[in-house]
C-alpha cells in the first residue's frame, strides 16, 4: 500500500511545526530501533488545548501523523485529547501502510504524553493515564530514510 494523498500532503506541508517555548505540557515519544522521535508541545487554557506544535525526526508517516494529531487535537478538551486513538489518527490520514501503523501509535501517544505532563505539573496526577510502552517492529522503517523537520 502506497501513502495516501492526505499522508503526502501532511508530509510535504506539515501543520503546526515547531516548538512552544513556554509549553504547558511536553510529550516525548520515540523508538530507537528505527529512529522515529516525536516531541508534542501543548498550551492549555480551561482544560482546552489552545495551541499545539510538534518536532519530529522520522519517516514520512511519522511526520504526517505528527501533523495530523496536532490538527485533530487543537481545540479539544484534555479528556477528548486523551481519548484520541491511534486508529483515529490513521483514519484521518485515510490510512497508512500496515508497516507504518506504528507511526500513528507514536503520534497519539505523544499527545497523551503531553497531556500527562501537563496534568502532573498541575498536581492532577490522578487524572493522568500511565505512559504507554511501544511495541515497534524493528524492520518497519527500513524503506524510508529519516527526515528531520524543525
Amino acid at each position: 500500500m502506497a501513502y495516501t494523498q492526505k499522508v503526502m500532503d501532511h508530509f510535504t506541508n506539515p501543520r503546526n511545526m515547531g516548538e512552544i517555548a513556554d509549553a504547558d505540557g511536553l510529550g516525548k515519544v520515540g523508538n530507537p530501533t528505527c529512529g522515529d522521535m516525536m516531541y508534542i508541545y501543548i498550551k492549555v487554557k480551561d482544560d482546552v488545548i489552545t495551541e499545539i506544535k510538534f518536532k519530529t525526526l522520522g519517516c514520512a508517516a511519522a511526520i504526517a501523523t505528527s501533523s495530523m494529531v496536532t490538527e485533530l487535537a487543537k481545540g479539544m478538551t484534555l479528556k477528548q485529547g486523551l481519548a484520541l486513538t491511534r486508529k483515529e489518527v490513521a483514519d484521518a490520514l485515510e490510512g497508512l501502510p500496515p508497516q507504518k501503523m506504528h507511526c500513528s501509535n507514536l503520534a497519539a501517544d505523544g499527545l497523551h504524553d503531553a497531556i500527562r505532563d501537563y496534568l502532573v505539573k498541575n498536581g492532577r496526577e490522578s487524572e493522568a493515564p500511565p505512559k504507554k510502552e511501544h511495541d515497534h517492529d524493528e524492520h518497519a522503517c527500513e524503506t524510508d530514510a529519516p527526515i528531520q523537520i524543525h
